[in-house]
């Protein structure tokens, strides 16, 4: 524990009376921080109800799906800068507490959402007011705690997210089981209300004494970049065809507008994205790890749902329940890993997790329709551990290499890329794993009417309501639809492997080493000067 003697010797511009309820401060934060990652693990449960014809779901298609999570997530990634901005300049605590009303007012419309439609809008009104929380959060930590207790602080953060994987998916099955579809959604409010009462009473406000300008023509550049980028790559995965001029059109126009936006934000005076920090290689490898570990999960999570409800047969509380390792080990070592970081240094860790990573993707493509559940569980907690050591040391890295007053900025960075990276995976692995199924299933249409082997070749859901439909007739198409969805896992596995070693070789090539103990700094120091 930090005394005001050693604070005061060291010039800390944190008032008594805050440091002394820092703990606190950082429980509330990591309330608004378990809403918004809640959100998206209680919906990944929900996948497969949501995919479900009328009454019980919308009938939404895996496409509608995968944009129900995007809509969430490119939004989100598209508006952390400006909102971290907005953060710096108008107070952070004002900006979470208007997030958060703005999170539980789309929450409440989501649950009652009537089409796909309406969901994905009602998704991306959540996002708005997620985008102001999520980089709030670590600013305000950032300013509440000494340098020297940052990591550790972030590192329970971190942990924060791991408790919201472990209560998401076991909420969401839990409600799924008693309730209609939307109460997934409906949960998020009573949360906010008690987020929004503490915070106006814990939280202290702060700001950048020289706030940023804000740049509007960066932040549509951005997003528009990233929706046409992911709706091409989500339709290609559609039609199983990513030759089709449409879609090739679709992706072109989105890399030469992000192409436009880094050259717009190169030349700004005041941009969104300040591509200066990228110079330094350390800040860059650390963007980079998050961005690629993100894209491999977010595409492995949304196929394991299919994976454990639709080929297994569990119920979304089961499946949730499935998912307790991942989170546990989330848990344990996210507050641990700065430890690790400090014997072997950030190189070591990170390297070390994004293999462990590479290693439980390659695990998925070995899995069948009985595999040993235990198996399973292993996988997901050896997974939770290499996330575990790769989110706190790059979040260190990232969250130290700019100044104090930055925070807002540098926390919405990290959270950018690891949107960006994760909306990429679910958009990318997506499509692999639907083109994958609709190659596979196509052979075992043939019986079907024409109308409906389009409709039938869409996902494993699509097929297995038709299969129910033609009664015991449907026996065959369910045996086929099964061994089609787990050759596209396998494939789509093996892509996310490949991604998460790319994340490992360029974290080893650019993340620093352990740096010198003072001992040995002295040595080296008295080496220097006596060959001098």
């Amino acid at each position: 524990m930090t005394t005001p003697a050693v604070r005061a010797s060291h010039g800390s511009r944190i008032p008594e009376a805050v440091h002394r309820r820092r703990w606190a401060i950082l429980g509330v934060l990591m309330l608004s921080l378990l809403i918004v990652v809640l959100d998206n693990s209680i919906l990944n449960v929900a996948i497969k109800t949501i995919s479900t014809p009328a009454p019980t779901g919308l009938g939404a298609t895996q496409s509608q799906i995968e944009w129900a999570i995007n809509a969430y997530t490119l939004v989100f990634a598209g508006l952390l800068f400006t909102a971290g901005l907005i953060g710096d300049r108008l107070g952070r605590k004002k900006v979470l507490l208007g997030g958060l009303v703005v999170f539980g007012i789309g929450s409440a419309l989501a649950a009652e959402s009537g089409t796909p439609g309406e969901l994905i809008t009602f998704r991306a009104l959540m996002a708005l007011g997620a985008a102001f929380v999520m980089p709030a959060t670590l600013a305000v930590l950032m300013n509440v705690f000494e340098r020297e207790e940052q990591p550790k602080a972030i590192g329970i953060w971190a942990g924060g997210v791991g408790l919201a994987i472990a209560i998401g998916p076991i909420t969401g099955g839990a409600l799924l089981d008693h309730f209609w579809w939307g109460s997934v959604f409906l949960i998020n409010v009573p949360i906010v209300i008690i987020a929004l009462a503490l915070m106006v009473w814990l939280v202290p406000d702060s700001r950048d004494p020289k706030p940023g300008r804000l740049d509007p023509i960066g932040v549509v550049l951005s997003v528009v970049g990233l929706v046409l980028l992911v709706y091409g790559i989500i339709k290609g995965g559609e039609l199983a065809d990513f030759t089709d001029p449409t879609v090739l059109a679709t992706i072109v126009a989105g890399l030469v507008v992000l192409a436009a936006f880094v050259v717009f934000e190169k030349r700004s005076d005041h941009p969104s994205l300040d591509v200066t920090y990228f110079k330094n290689k350390v800040f860059s490898a650390a963007m980079a790890a998050i961005a690629l570990v993100f894209f491999a999960l977010m595409g492995v999570t949304f196929f394991s749902v299919f994976y454990t409800q639709s080929v297994r047969g569990y119920s979304p509380f089961q499946s949730g329940l499935l998912m307790l390792p991942l989170a546990a080990a989330q848990m344990i070592f996210a507050p641990r890993a700065r430890l690790l970081v400090d014997r072997f240094g950030n190189k070591a860790t990170t390297t070390a997790g994004l293999l462990l990573i590479a290693a439980t993707l390659a695990a998925f493509a070995g899995f069948e329709a009985d595999t040993p559940i235990w198996v399973l569980e292993v996988v997901f907690f050896l997974m939770g551990t290499g996330m575990a050591h790769i989110m706190t040391p790059t979040s260190v890295v990232i969250m130290q290499a700019l100044p104090r007053e930055k925070a807002g900025s540098a926390s919405a960075l990290s959270n950018t890329f690891r949107q960006v990276g994760g909306a990429l995976g679910i958009a990318v692995l997506g499509s692999v794993l639907s083109t994958s199924y609709r190659t596979g299933i196509e052979g075992n249409l043939g019986q079907l009417p024409a109308g409906l082997r389009d409709t039938a070749g869409e996902s494993i859901e699509a097929t297995l309501g038709i299969a129910e439909k033609l009664g015991p007739r449907g026996d065959a198409l369910v045996g086929s639809a099964n061994d089609a969805f787990l050759h596209a896992m396998h494939i789509t596995a093996l892509c996310g492997t490949g991604v998460a070693l790319i994340g490992a070789l360029v974290v080893a090539l650019f993340l620093p080493g352990k740096p010198p103990t003072p001992q040995e700094g002295k040595r080296e120091q008295e080496l220097v000067v006596a060959a001098e």
